[in-house]
């Protein structure tokens, strides 16, 4: 039984939403885009290592972009980041080398919560876990530049002023005290000179 044969089956059905927990062969991403196409609405996962990053994922799949492009509504990308321990929450100043881990886009100087370390987190400083998010929604604009074949890099760029990117998110948790600023260089691990805000 493979994804592919029971998508089929639960085509058959005639559901109004359907769940694939992963896309990650070409028949699958076929039968998935052919499932949203007639009207269903298809919910899935894709290994890529951004929110974008769906769109090349599923080209190189083979799925046609001029039938991608009306498909897709939304994209959502994840990382999860270890939680501040609430228990030792302290003040800390951004350093420089902070700052330049986040291309200065969090200030040196500025003053966030970071977590010292106690027993209740075996003195780790964190306690838990939380997820930084990037949501796009595929609008209009992003839907032409689908089709036209734009680059990840220029989808990105355009997906950046529709709304913030998963740094971005970063930011506002360690500036909530809810992270640090070594979990979100670490959870993102690209380049951060390169990460759009």
């Amino acid at each position: 039984l493979s994804f592919a044969r029971g998508l089929r089956a639960i085509l058959r059905q005639d559901p109004d939403v359907i769940m694939v927990g992963e896309i990650r062969d070409r028949e699958t991403a076929q039968i998935a885009v052919e499932s949203a196409m007639t009207g269903h609405l298809l919910i899935s996962t894709l290994h890529t290592n951004t929110a974008v990053g769906a769109v090349a994922r599923l080209v190189e799949m083979g799925v046609e972009r001029f039938l991608l492009a009306p498909m897709l509504r939304g994209l959502i990308a994840q990382r999860l980041v270890r939680r501040n321990c609430p228990d030792c929450l302290q003040d800390h100043v951004v350093t420089e080398a902070e700052s330049a881990l986040l291309s200065n886009k969090l200030p040196a100087g500025e003053v966030v919560r970071k977590s010292g370390g106690c027993g209740n987190c075996n003195d780790s400083g964190y306690r838990g876990r939380l997820p930084l998010y990037e949501v796009i929604e595929v609008d209009s604009g992003l839907e032409r530049m689908m089709h036209e074949g734009a680059s990840e890099a220029d989808l990105s760029a355009a997906a950046r002023e529709r709304g913030p990117g998963i740094l971005s998110d970063g930011i506002a948790k360690i500036r909530k005290g809810e992270t640090t600023v070594q979990e979100v260089v670490r959870a993102v691990h690209e380049d951060p000179a390169e990460i759009p805000v």
